[in-house]
């Protein structure tokens, strides 16, 4: 059984719910959605990391989790989920053929894509690219 605790214990367990509820991954719910939101990202200079899904996927439900936790982590890059049943065109254009799929791009340039429910792969490749992108004199 949950217990209140004395004092502010309330309040931190409703942001913690306020937070999980308020996802950072922006499902794409259509083709002009995707060009939107990659013409938004290119315009403002941030990365975009998308999630290739499908409804029926188990491993790519899987992943759902993870992806939110690196959305969190990375606020600088755009989190997109596109599930490949309602969006072919897009699934196509990007060729994704196999899911759960990732791609990383900048400035609508391919940088990384990689196929299977694999969480320390993608954390890696993300940790790369966002190291990648720190000003030479911040790198340690």
């Amino acid at each position: 059984m949950d217990h209140w605790g004395e004092g502010g214990n309330q309040r931190v367990v409703m942001e913690d719910q306020q937070q999980a509820a308020k996802s950072r991954v922006v499902r794409v719910d259509s083709e002009e959605s995707w060009d939107l939101f990659i013409t938004q990202a290119n315009n403002q200079g941030r990365p975009v990391f998308v999630h290739f899904s499908a409804s029926w996927c188990v491993p790519s439900l899987a992943m759902n989790s993870y992806f939110e936790e690196l959305a969190r982590t990375y606020q600088d890059i755009v989190f997109l989920s596109v599930d490949v049943d309602e969006l072919k065109g897009v699934a196509s254009k990007m060729e994704v053929k196999a899911m759960p799929t990732f791609v990383l791009m900048r400035n609508g340039e391919l940088i990384t894509k990689f196929v299977g429910a694999n969480p320390e792969e993608m954390r890696r490749r993300i940790d790369v690219f966002a190291h990648s992108l720190l000003p030479t004199n911040m790198v340690e």
